[in-house]
């Protein structure tokens, strides 16, 4: 495993640098030990490490300072830092700061040899002007050319060797997941399960069984002991997709979870430690969710360690040329490759794409579908529309040609055109919805487009809360 790595380790307590020592030896790695600040600065001036172990509190300093040092002149050596237990703010600056992870003492021998697996398994870095030019976001990898997606991968490549927990925010569609998904692939945990939860599908009542598992005979129906998504994670990834949708009690129990990096299933008296990297998303505003109530305070600050900010479609237009044909040859697999007129690939960039990359690929589908040749045309779009700004979503175009539903645009009212495009959008989708006797998947073609396409519409016009309350009622 080690092949001539080596580790330094710095604590000014004898006897945890002979434990840290052994542990290492036994995992077949050599060490050096230093006692403070100075010794450590002197041994890394000296020799290159593979990984670099240090307390918080040392006679002369803290391992902030030598993670300072670390950094400046050793970038790619890890550096993780033994904290006191419970000392949760020396935790989050030491990964704020750039610390690869921590371990609290005192120190689990479990959880210490994984950390030192991880992060000597980290890949090498690798320029990031060798990855391929081309927009947002398509296949397995984040891709563009636009400063702002440039920028975003960037920030992957150099979160991907910690394992700081990360909390991404964008638009839905922007790519959140994928840009989840890229941290754990360039990361130490590649070859780990890469484990995608998307926290509100699941019904309030199973969340707890569903994160940590439970034990046969726990409740009815439990026939066999089952992993829960830590468990299915460990050594790996687990990925909070829309976590700002978990209730309150379960947050509390989450929150434990990543503190202690232990688990217990639903009717067991035991723990068991689990080794997962948190990596979590919304397209909420999460300080906001802190704010109103709805989010603990606590567990926000130890997801949003760091926060990776992926950037809407409409931000980066000059990307969307090299996207669309990307998605058009992936869409059309061995067939004919389609092609963009000119003209439709202007009203693509002129487009505002609410739904992002989502939106952009549930367009260019219905557009093969409606183009009459190889190539797609301005009108194949449906981007326009006789009675239908251009700025007006797809399938709200679609409902208005198809239910004859007409509104008036009262030019005198305080509404912005934005607010009265989105009354003309939320009449076509309730005219579908009803067509179809509230059956979504079914109005989803009436509207011509894809089911997650309408979900995020009555999401993002407020329908879906609307329709939920008037059932409860």
């Amino acid at each position: 495993m080690s092949e001539n790595k080596l580790v330094l380790v710095v604590d000014d307590e004898a006897d945890i640098r002979e434990l840290l020592a052994m542990t290492l030896t036994r995992m077949g790695v050599q060490s050096h030990g230093a006692a403070s600040c100075a010794e450590a600065l002197a041994l890394l001036r000296a020799q290159d490490y593979a990984l670099c172990l240090t307390d918080m509190r040392l006679p002369d300093g803290d391992g902030l300072s030598v993670l300072d040092y670390v950094a400046k002149n050793h970038p790619a050596t890890p550096v993780a830092v033994i904290t006191a237990h419970g000392s949760t703010e020396n935790a989050v600056a030491a990964l704020k700061a750039g610390a690869f992870d921590y371990l609290a003492k005192p120190v689990s021998l479990e959880q210490l040899r994984a950390l030192i697996r991880s992060a000597l398994n980290l890949p090498r870095a690798v320029e990031l002007d060798t990855v391929a030019a081309a927009p947002a976001i398509c296949g397995p990898r984040l891709l563009g050319s636009s400063p702002q997606m440039r920028e975003a991968r960037q920030m992957i490549e150099k979160l991907a060797r910690s394992q700081a927990p990360i909390h991404i925010t964008g638009e839905s569609g922007s790519g959140k997941e994928l840009a989840a998904r890229s941290v754990h692939d360039k990361g130490s945990r590649q070859a780990a399960p890469f484990v995608p939860v998307n926290c509100g599908a699941i019904p309030e009542n199973l969340m707890e069984s569903e994160f940590f598992g439970y034990k046969k005979g726990a409740f009815t129906g439990a026939a066999a002991d089952r992993d829960g998504f830590f468990q299915a994670a460990n050594g790996g990834t687990l990925f909070l997709d829309e976590v700002a949708d978990l209730p309150l009690p379960m947050q509390v129990k989450l929150l434990r979870a990543i503190q202690e990096k232990r688990v217990r299933k639903v009717g067991s008296t035991a723990e068991e430690n689990v080794d997962v990297r948190i990596i979590s998303a919304t397209h909420r505003n999460l300080a906001a969710e802190v704010k109103n109530g709805s989010f603990r305070q606590d567990l926000y600050y130890r997801l949003n360690v760091i926060e990776l900010r992926m950037p809407s479609l409409r931000e980066m237009r000059e990307d969307i040329p090299m996207l669309a044909q990307m998605l058009l040859a992936r869409l059309t697999g061995e067939g004919a490759a389609a092609r963009l007129s000119p003209e439709a690939l202007t009203a693509l960039q002129a487009y505002d794409f609410p739904g992002n990359v989502r939106e952009l690929e549930n367009v260019l589908e219905r557009a093969l579908t409606l183009a009459g040749g190889n190539e797609i045309t301005r009108a194949d779009l449906q981007l326009n529309g006789a009675t239908v700004p251009r700025q007006q979503a797809p399938a709200a175009a679609a409902a208005v040609d198809a239910y004859a539903i007409t509104a008036e645009i009262d030019l005198s009212s305080n509404l912005s055109l934005p607010e009265k495009l989105e009354n003309i959008e939320r009449q076509a989708i309730m005219a579908a919805l009803e067509k179809s006797q509230f059956n979504r998947t079914a109005a989803a073609k009436l509207l011509g487009v894809s089911f997650r396409a309408l979900r995020y519409r009555m999401e993002r016009l407020g329908i879906k809360d609307e329709l939920d309350a008037k059932r409860q009622e």
